[in-house]
C-alpha cells in the first residue's frame, strides 16, 4: 500500500524518491497551493549529499550548487581563530554544497514530478486528521485558504514531514505549545557580490551575541563578474526585546540591524556592504523544540522538522531530514510498510538528533568564537594565543562524531539503503 507522506518540503521530497527507488509507492500532500522555490542558502553535508547522489540527483546537484572548499571562523576583528577543509577536500568521497534552498527543492521536486507522477504530489492539502484503519491509515484533507475538505486518502502509513509547525506533532503533543524562541534573531539575504578568500569558503565571524555567516551559493559569476553570496546576521537581542511572534518570516528592515556590524569592513570582507547592497532581506527568530519521548505513534511517525526541529548550526537541518528519509526507506525495505520499520527507524534516529539538537544549544561548533570572545575581547596577534590547538581540533571532531560525518566511518560505510539492498539480494541468493 502506498505510503501518505504530509509535507513536500526537502525531508518529505527525499522520501518519496526513496520510496519510489525500493518500489513502494508514495503520495505527497502539501499545504500550499503551489510549491515554489522559496528561501535563502542552506548546506548540505557530504553524508546526506551521498543520499542524494544515491538517488541519481548528482549531475543535476553539482551543476546547481557550489562545492563547499572549506569552513573558517572569525573574530568580531576579522581576526582567524579555525578553519577546516569539507567535502572533496576534507578527504570526503562526497562534497559538501552550498545550495540555494528553493534550487535544491525544485530539484527533488522535478524529480519527484518526473518519477512518482505529477498526480502523486497534490497540493493545498492539508492534514487535518487520521485514524488507523485495519490495514493501514486514513488522512483527510482540508484546503487551508477556504477550509473546504479535500477528501481523504487511504494509506499503510503516514509519516509527517510537515516542518517545525507540524500539524500531525500538534494533534499528538496537543500541549507543547509554539516553538522555543531563545531571543536571538537571524537576519538573511542573498546579495551579488565579490567572491572572498579561496571564492568556495564558508565563514563565521563574531560569538554568541552578535555573528554573521556567509557562503556563496553560485558558482559562475554574473555579466558584472559578481557572485551569488548568501549571508545570516545573528544577534542575542536583550530581554526587554519584543519579539513579533505573529510574523515569522517577515521582511527585514536592515536599519534594524545593521548599524551593529558597520565597523566589519575586514580586508578580505565587506560586512555591511553585504547588508546594504541586499535587495530583499528576511527575518527569523531563531527556535527549536525539546526533544520529545516519542515519534512514531501506530502507523504514523515524525521525521526532519516536525520531529527534531533545530537551531541552523552546523548545517544540519535539511541534512538530518535526508537522513531520516534514507532510514525509513532502509526500514520498510527491511520490514514493510508496517509499524515496526517506523519504529526501527525511530530507535535509530531518535537518539542521534536528540544529541544533536542539544549540541546545537550549546553552540555546536561554533562555540569556538565565544571562547575567543571571553579570552580575549580585545584582539589577539593570533589564536594560540587564547586557545590551544587541541581545543580547536577537540571542538570540530565531536561535532562531526555526535553529527555522524567522520570521514573515516562515512567513507567506509555503503549509503543507508544500498546496505538493505545487499543483504536482500544475498538473502535471495
Amino acid at each position: 500500500m502506498t505510503v501518505l507522506i504530509a509535507g513536500g518540503g526537502i525531508g518529505g521530497l527525499t522520501l518519496a524518491l526513496s520510496l519510489h527507488q525500493i518500489g513502494v509507492s508514495a503520495k505527497v500532500f502539501e499545504s500550499v497551493p503551489e510549491l515554489r522555490p522559496l528561501g535563502v542558502g542552506i548546506n548540505v553535508l557530504p553524508h546526506a549529499v551521498r543520499e542524494l547522489i544515491e538517488l541519481g540527483l548528482y549531475d543535476v546537484l553539482d551543476a546547481a550548487a557550489v562545492r563547499t572548499k572549506e569552513l573558517a571562523y572569525f573574530s568580531k576583528h576579522g581576526k582567524p581563530i579555525w578553519s577546516e577543509p569539507r567535502g572533496i577536500e576534507a578527504g570526503y568521497k562526497w562534497p559538501q554544497f552550498s545550495i540555494h534552498r528553493g534550487t535544491l527543492q525544485q530539484i527533488l521536486l522535478d524529480a519527484a514530478i518526473e518519477r512518482l507522477g505529477r498526480e502523486n504530489i497534490l497540493t493545498s492539502h492539508h492534514l487535518s486528521g487520521w485514524t488507523e484503519t485495519e490495514n493501514g491509515v486514513r488522512a483527510e484533507f482540508i484546503d487551508k485558504a477556504t477550509g473546504k475538505s479535500q477528501g481523504a486518502h487511504d494509506g499503510a502509513l503516514l509519516v509527517a514531514a510537515d516542518g517545525i509547525h507540524s500539524a500531525v506533532r500538534e494533534k499528538l503533543y496537543p500541549n507543547e505549545g509554539p516553538p522555543i524562541w531563545n531571543g536571538r534573531i537571524l537576519w538573511r539575504g542573498i546579495t551579488d557580490s565579490d567572491a572572498f578568500l579561496s571564492g568556495r569558503t564558508m565563514i563565521m565571524a563574531g560569538h554568541e551575541i552578535l555573528k554573521f555567516v556567509c557562503y556563496p551559493i553560485s558558482k559562475q559569476a554574473d555579466s558584472a563578474g559578481k557572485f551569488r553570496i548568501n549571508w545570516v546576521a545573528e544577534r542575542h537581542m536583550p530581554p526587554t526585546y519584543q519579539w513579533r511572534r505573529e510574523d515569522y518570516n517577515r521582511t527585514a528592515k536592515l536599519e534594524e540591524f545593521l548599524p551593529w556590524f558597520k565597523d566589519w569592513k575586514f580586508d578580505w570582507l565587506d560586512v555591511p556592504g553585504l547588508i546594504e547592497n541586499c535587495p530583499h532581506a528576511y527575518e527569523y527568530p531563531l527556535v527549536d523544540r525539546d526533544p520529545i519521548p516519542q515519534w512514531t505513534f501506530g502507523r504514523v511517525t515524525l521525521m526532519g522538522d516536525a520531529a527534531h526541529p533545530m537551531y541552523p548550526i552546523g548545517s544540519n537541518g535539511a541534512s538530518q531530514a535526508i537522513l531520516d528519509a534514507r532510514v525509513i526507506a532502509r526500514e520498510i525495505l527491511a520490514k514493510g510498510t508496517t509499524n515496526s520499520a517506523l519504529s526501527a527507524y525511530e530507535a535509530e534516529r531518535r537518539p542521534a538528533t536528540t544529541d544533536l539538537v542539544m549540541l546545537n544549544r550549546r553552540n555546536g561548533p561554533e562555540q569556538v568564537m565565544q571562547m575567543v570572545e571571553e579570552r580575549a575581547p580585545d584582539g589577539y596577534n593570533v589564536v594560540t594565543d587564547v586557545l590551544s590547538l587541541q581545543e580547536l581540533e577537540d571542538i570540530a571532531a565531536n561535532y562531526k562524531r555526535v553529527a555522524g560525518f567522520q570521514v573515516e566511518g562515512l567513507n567506509a560505510k555503503p549509503p543507508i539503503v544500498q546496505i538493505m539492498r545487499e543483504a536482500s539480494r544475498a538473502g535471495a541468493g
